[in-house]
This record gives structure tokens, C-alpha cells and sequence, in this order.
């Protein structure tokens, strides 16, 4: 991977953001990580930054959840941001499937382990190159 990633963090859960933060940046291969609290705010910061590489994204959030988040994204009034990779972060096992359909990429279900997280943004990466 030669490419330093910059990826965004979007969870409600202060603490949730906090330890994702912590995991990315034992991360070689991560440059940057920024982080939303809800899928509004993710919006925003997108919008703001089109060079993010990749979204961790929680499903259950005030304002505007992950579902509503993936659904705007894939609007046809979004297409620019389209193309990044998702990866939806939950603890409902079942929402997974409701995310993926609307468009997400992968799932890490919560709790999150370093190890899980490094090797799914490897995948994702291979992937998307």
C-alpha cells in the first residue's frame, strides 16, 4: 500500500470515536483520520475534503443515521461522492444487510478489534486501489 489513507470516522458514541481514532493511528498506512458525529456532519466534511479515501461509519446515530447517510450518498444529487468506500460499523448484526443494500461495502460489527479493523482497510484497499 503506498498510499497513506485518510479516512473518516462517523459515530454519535464520543468514546467509540475516540478508540477507532486510537486503532487508525497505530496504523502505518493511515495519514490522516477525521471524524463526524453523525452522517450530516459527514456529509459536510466530504463535501469539504474529496480526498477522503474511506468512511467508517456507524448504523445507529441522532440527526442523520447511517442508513439515511448511505441512501444521500447514493442520490443521484451526490454522485461525486459515490465512489468511496463504506464500511458500516454496528452492534445489530442484522442492519448489516439493510446497510450493505443501501450501498455500504463491508461491516465490522462492534466491538471493534484492532487486528479486524487493519485487516478489513487492507481489503477495502485492494479493492478500490
Amino acid at each position: 500500500m503506498a498510499k497513506k489513507l485518510k479516512i473518516l470516522s462517523v459515530d454519535d458514541d464520543f468514546i467509540n470515536l475516540k478508540l477507532i481514532n486510537v486503532m487508525l493511528k497505530k496504523n502505518p498506512n493511515v495519514a490522516e483520520v477525521l471524524e463526524a458525529k453523525n452522517g450530516a456532519e459527514a456529509l459536510d466534511v466530504l463535501k469539504a475534503r474529496p480526498d477522503i479515501d474511506m468512511v467508517l461509519l456507524d448504523i445507529k446515530m441522532p440527526i442523520m443515521d447511517g442508513i439515511q447517510f448511505l441512501v444521500t450518498i447514493h442520490s443521484h444529487s451526490m454522485q461525486e461522492l459515490k465512489n468511496i468506500p463504506i464500511v458500516v460499523l454496528t452492534t445489530d448484526d442484522t442492519r448489516k444487510y439493510e446497510a450493505l443494500e443501501k450501498g455500504a461495502h463491508d461491516f465490522l460489527i462492534k466491538p471493534i478489534r484492532e487486528h479486524d479493523l487493519f485487516e478489513k482497510i487492507q481489503k477495502i484497499t485492494q479493492l478500490f486501489g
